[in-house]
């Protein structure tokens, strides 16, 4: 027997091996390399997946980084090629709407635990900044998820205007804020809290409630109404108005 046809041999036993591993226990004790070359064996018959998905996880340091790489970027990993990139694409566009689907149409503020699993998903671990409204009808359920602004949070990069036009046009009651701090650390800066009760304010004006402004950065939190901001600047509004 060769060389190739024993290293073919070994591959495919290998192959087995972890696909076997997932069908009797799922991903509990993979590792995250593990997991990124058993979805390459998905797209990558009778070859060693292994130093390619090593190879993933080195260039972009964590499996969400993998996920949420562009194509042309994992275009760039030796070993790489069209159908590999459509299952990781495919698989993490899967993922998230499979979240989606179950926080939709859904009664949120009772299930807390339900929307961190999807923020954390979502937005969490993004490279960069991003600002997201969760749109609630009169019965606090979810009518709609939208990505508002990217890029670093200022108070110049935040536009109340547009968060009323995406409120009234998803026809909204109340909504939920969430961003991420890539740093991972959560703790809000000055200009978050100052955003915050910029955006409890304009939406009081037009009859919208803001329930909660969330920070997600790695698996952390930080809620706003836990710590007592929002009925703080509600309380606000109300002396002012």
């Amino acid at each position: 027997m060769g060389k190739e046809t024993q290293d073919n041999h070994k591959g495919r036993g290998h192959r087995k091996r972890l696909r076997e591993r997932f069908l009797k226990g799922g991903l509990a004790g993979f590792l995250d390399y593990e997991v990124i070359e058993l979805l390459l064996t998905l797209n990558t018959p009778r070859q060693d997946c292994k130093d390619r998905a090593k190879a993933l996880l080195e260039r972009f340091k964590t499996l969400q980084g993998v996920f949420e790489a562009n194509p042309q970027e994992l275009a760039r990993v030796k070993g790489i090629g069209p159908s590999n990139i459509l299952g990781l694409r495919l698989i993490k566009d899967v993922s998230d709407r499979y979240l989606a689907s179950r926080v939709i149409h859904g009664e949120i503020l009772g299930n807390s635990r339900e929307l961190k699993t999807y923020l954390s998903h979502a937005i969490g671990r993004k490279n960069k900044e991003v600002f997201a409204g969760i749109f609630l009808d009169a019965k606090n359920r979810v009518n709609a998820m939208e990505i508002l602004f990217e890029g670093t949070l200022t108070m110049s990069s935040v536009y109340p205007r547009e968060v009323i036009v995406k409120a009234l046009e998803h026809r909204a009651a109340a909504i939920i804020f969430a961003h991420n701090h890539p740093s991972g650390d959560v703790s809000p800066s000055p200009e978050d809290i100052a955003i915050t009760k910029r955006l409890v304010f304009a939406l009081r004006h037009v009859g919208i409630t803001v329930h909660e402004h969330m920070i997600t950065g790695g698996s952390g939190f930080y809620s706003f109404a836990e710590q007592g901001y929002i009925a703080e600047f509600n309380r606000e509004f109300e002396q002012n108005g």
